[in-house]
């Protein structure tokens, strides 16, 4: 096969990759073309042992709403609401929730939030925004023995593979001592904190195209046709087997409002 045979072929794989469906937060898509290790604690074990004991929780930045469905799935409190800020999500998150009798609400988790005081007993934010405004919110909304449970994407989280598309990390300062830090000074007891650092492993390049197109806040604009100059580099990487692996960092938070 010519050369440029071969990388017209590449290239209409990738565009392939890069038009194809993608909802919520359900990347089955390539499933079988990627490895995402998890880290030592278990979000989803912690998240039901809560909500058993939980009569009015909020999920933020619920996504689709897929991860908050399988916590409910074990109880569900008299109270259910899950915003979403990304538009594209929200009414996936509501098909989604529906059957539980959650309310999904179109509302950005990192600004003020338009519930009333002392309004839930938990609070779950897996992977959105996690700002010092929004955790004084989020201690607003609580009850007096309230919980929040976050579990956060850190800013060093990708930073080699944007670093192949000539991209910065956009949220360096997320991290497990400044969020800490945010949450002490809103008033919060720390229960428990980790941070973890993994790889994410990618088989082929066409993976990492779907991969950015489902995150469009990775790499802006990204395209095949923008982006392509890129994707042949990590392909030529590729052909001369070196790995299609990227740093992965995560840290998670367990606060309570004390009761007064």
């Amino acid at each position: 096969m010519k050369k440029e045979d071969y990388s017209e072929k590449l290239l209409n794989q990738w565009k392939k990759d890069e038009k194809a469906f993608f909802e919520g937060w359900d990347f089955s898509y390539i499933k079988r073309r990627m490895i995402e290790p998890k880290p030592p604690w278990n979000y989803l074990k912690i998240a039901k042992k809560l909500i058993r004991k939980s009569k009015a929780v909020l999920d933020m930045a619920t996504g689709g709403g897929e991860v908050f469905s399988e916590i409910l799935s074990t109880h569900k409190p008299k109270k259910i609401i899950a915003i979403e800020g990304y538009k594209p999500n929200v009414s996936v998150a509501r098909k989604n929730l529906r059957k539980f009798g959650a309310i999904t609400i179109y509302a950005s988790e990192t600004k003020k939030l338009q519930f009333k005081d002392g309004e839930f007993d938990l609070v779950l934010n897996r992977h959105g925004g996690l700002n010092q405004e929004s955790i004084k919110e989020i201690y607003r909304i609580l009850c007096p023995g309230g919980i929040l449970l976050t579990q956060q994407v850190g800013g060093g989280n990708l930073k080699d593979l944007r670093k192949e598309f000539h991209v910065k990390p956009k949220w360096p300062e997320n991290n497990l001592e400044n969020r800490r830090k945010f949450c002490i000074n809103a008033g919060f007891k720390i229960l428990n904190s980790k941070k973890w650092k993994g790889k994410f492993k990618f088989k082929d390049v066409g993976a990492i195209v779907y991969f950015l197109k489902a995150i469009p806040w990775a790499v802006d604009g990204f395209s095949v046709n923008t982006h392509s100059d890129y994707l042949k580099k990590l392909q030529k990487n590729r052909n001369k087997n070196k790995k299609l692996e990227f740093d992965m960092a995560r840290f998670m938070i367990l606060a309570k409002k004390e009761e007064k």
